[in-house]
């Protein structure tokens, strides 16, 4: 199937391509004399998807996209692939996924000098860390990150998904996950969707019943991080623990 079938637009001849706008307006010629780095955002919107539909070109399709997520680039990046296909008019499956592609691969490109050998010295480098699992999440999760003597990172492993608003966290697997992975020290995370970053008094409660069933196995919980969009809250920092 052609990406055109894919997004259920018309043929090529009745698409407004970027080839088909005026020399002035083609971002990728510009990209080309000028460098990419001078090209807007709605730009390099038009390179993703490539082409617009009938009425409407390419630099109109990512104009209107931008507008719809309040120039937000970090909010156009949390639509899932299926809420794409259903906002924009001229947008089907193939347009979504290659954007949704940019999209994470610039997050991964950021995230690539961090490693599972990681050491954590503070709470940024926890934070730094696991913001690529949580902070673009529409539903809460629970994470732990489990570390060695020295407080390298051995993993980070889900323990629950939940809601918009919360998510039930079984102590028991939990522990489980930490004895499995044989750590020494665990660091709680989770996120809120909301952008609230102050703990709730659940949140509190639950820190520290993970904190006492870690002194029963001899470990410590050495922080719990709540992921907020692009910020943080620690226990830690916050004089918690």
């Amino acid at each position: 199937m052609t990406d055109n079938a894919m997004d259920n637009e018309r043929p090529a001849e009745y698409t407004r391509r970027i080839a088909d706008l005026s020399e002035d307006d083609r971002p990728r010629e510009k990209a080309i004399r000028n460098d990419i780095r001078t090209l807007s955002n709605s730009e390099l919107l038009a390179i993703i998807l490539g082409g617009g539909m009938a009425g409407k070109s390419v630099m109109d399709l990512s104009r209107e996209m931008l507008g719809k997520a309040d120039n937000s680039l970090e909010r156009l990046s949390r639509m899932p692939i299926a809420e794409l296909c259903r906002s924009f008019k001229g947008v089907g499956p193939a347009k979504a996924v290659s954007l949704a592609a940019a999209f994470e691969l610039g997050i991964r490109c950021r995230d690539e000098k961090t490693s599972q050998n990681d050491v954590v010295r503070s709470s940024k480098d926890a934070y730094s860390y696991m913001r690529r699992y949580l902070e673009r999440l529409d539903r809460e999760e629970f994470w732990i990150m489990t570390l060695s003597r020295s407080n390298r990172i051995t993993d980070a492993v889900c323990i629950s998904k939940g809601g918009t608003s919360a998510t039930v966290v079984d102590i028991k697997l939990l522990m489980k996950t930490a004895v499995d992975k044989l750590a020494s020290g665990i660091i709680a995370v989770h996120n809120h969707p909301s952008g609230n970053l102050r703990p709730s008094a659940e949140d509190d409660r639950l820190t520290d019943k993970i904190k006492e069933a870690a002194k029963l196995l001899d470990m410590r919980l050495l922080d719990h991080i709540i992921i907020a969009g692009d910020d943080y809250y620690s226990y830690t920092d916050n004089g918690r623990f």
